[in-house]
């Protein structure tokens, strides 16, 4: 066991103003309910450095079907380790009962215990750990996290801040540094290299030099890692508002070659379509809804003119998508980024007549077309020309929509005759 180092109210500046006020209405009954209920990981994190969080996590020792029992509004999710998905209109507030920390063994079905992390070799050699997922304390939960900055806890109960793992330390010193050796933690979960990255170029931090020598040591695991899950942190890394930072620090690492060679030897373009998307990114406090994957993929695919590979070989069904190095791109996606390009270029014609104006505003392209132009095309005049445009020929609310061929000033509902129901016996009209 290991005494935490409790911060008081006092001492840390964490106001509950700053937090979720539904994250809050879980965290109180919770607590009300005699239950533990912190905030953790990166909410924490980020509120201590002065940061508005991207989500609020709640670690509780609630089990998952007596938080369910607290909230109507509540849904049981996953496999392995079962997860409370607590929902409130579009926001979801994830709470998660607290986990138990194996360190050096894991138990098997027999309770026989199986050495994982003290062989070194094997370590370095084998597949990714698959460890059981057991309700645990708040001790052993914080040891289950892969980063000391992450690990941190804030109790409603007492307002403080709990620590068992350094990572108030690590955060006064600016550092990423894995809980655990990183050699085990990697093998583990390779995408943790990813993570690492990311999180030292989103807060400017210094990667600690034993995560950089694991990840030398062990990069070569990201392609056993499943590639959905490598898009994915694809497209929370270009909705990040610093992906230009985080690319470059994973071509530093050597990553980048390895998940995207494409992107090896990375034109200025592909900067530049990065730093271009970060300045929109960084003008809103959450990404806004209208950033797509279409268009954050096009970030990469448009530079480097791999658009072009993105059609299907004709009358083949399985052909669906674009491998873009490891990475699945779905063809929904691709056909939207590739229905936008081809409305841009009208968009920018000086002389367009009215006619093809109304007939662009209407396109399902417009809307993406006219976002790719406002990010990547320095042209803000134009940008606001066409929306202005697009809301001038918008409909009112109590307008309907006409229906071409029907009277424009009367609109009768068309039904269908019914067919009356002869009794037996009846004779048929032209029998």
């Amino acid at each position: 066991m290991f005494d935490p180092v409790i911060v008081p109210r006092a001492d840390h500046p964490i106001s509950r103003r700053n937090i979720d006020p539904e994250a809050l209405k879980v965290l109180y009954r919770l607590h009300e309910h005699r239950h533990t209920a912190y905030l953790v990981g990166g909410s924490v994190r980020d509120l201590l450095l002065g940061r508005r969080p991207k989500d609020f996590d709640i670690g509780t020792d609630a089990h998952p079907y007596q938080i369910k029992k607290l909230f109507r509004n509540c849904w049981i999710i996953g496999r392995r380790f079962r997860l409370a998905h607590i929902k409130f209109g579009l926001k979801t507030i994830e709470v998660a009962t607290f986990r138990k920390h194996l360190t050096d063994v894991a138990l098997a079905d027999d309770d026989a215990a199986v050495v994982v992390a003290a062989a070194p070799e094997p370590v370095a050699q084998g597949a990714p750990l698959h460890r059981d997922n057991t309700f645990g304390t708040p001790e052993e939960d914080a040891f289950r996290r892969d980063f000391t900055i992450n690990g941190l806890f804030y109790d409603i109960g007492t307002f403080s801040v709990i620590d068992y793992v350094g990572g108030l330390g690590d955060l006064e010193r600016r550092i990423v540094r894995s809980i655990g050796d990183p050699r085990v933690r990697f093998v583990e979960d390779p995408v943790r290299m990813i993570r690492a990255a990311v999180m030292a170029a989103r807060l400017g931090f210094d990667l600690d030099p034993l995560v950089i020598d694991a990840i030398t040591e062990h990069r070569g695991l990201i392609a056993t890692a499943s590639p959905a899950r490598l898009l994915e942190e694809y497209y929370k890394i270009l909705r990040s508002g610093s992906a230009e930072a985080t690319f470059r620090a994973l071509g530093r690492l050597r990553l980048l070659e390895l998940i995207t060679p494409e992107l090896k030897h990375s034109v200025d373009p592909v900067w530049d379509s990065l730093a271009q998307l970060d300045r929109f990114r960084q003008q809103f406090q959450a990404p806004p809804q209208e950033l797509t994957n279409a268009i954050l993929i096009g970030c990469f695919l448009v530079p480097l003119g791999l658009l072009r590979r993105a059609s299907a070989a004709p009358g083949d069904a399985n052909d669906d998508r674009l491998n873009f190095g490891m990475l699945p791109v779905a063809r929904r996606d691709l056909e939207r980024l590739r229905q936008a390009m081809q409305v841009l270029p009208r968009l920018k014609e000086p002389n367009l007549p009215p006619r093809v104006a109304r007939g662009l505003a209407h396109r399902p392209a417009f809307g993406d077309a006219l976002l790719w132009l406002d990010i990547f095309g320095n042209a803000t005049d134009l940008v606001a020309h066409w929306r202005e445009a697009r809301v001038a020929r918008s409909p009112a609310p109590d307008e309907g929509v006409e229906v071409p061929g029907d009277p424009p000033q009367e609109r009768r509902r068309r039904r269908r005759r019914r067919r009356r129901r002869r009794g037996p016996g009846t004779t048929p009209p032209d029998a």
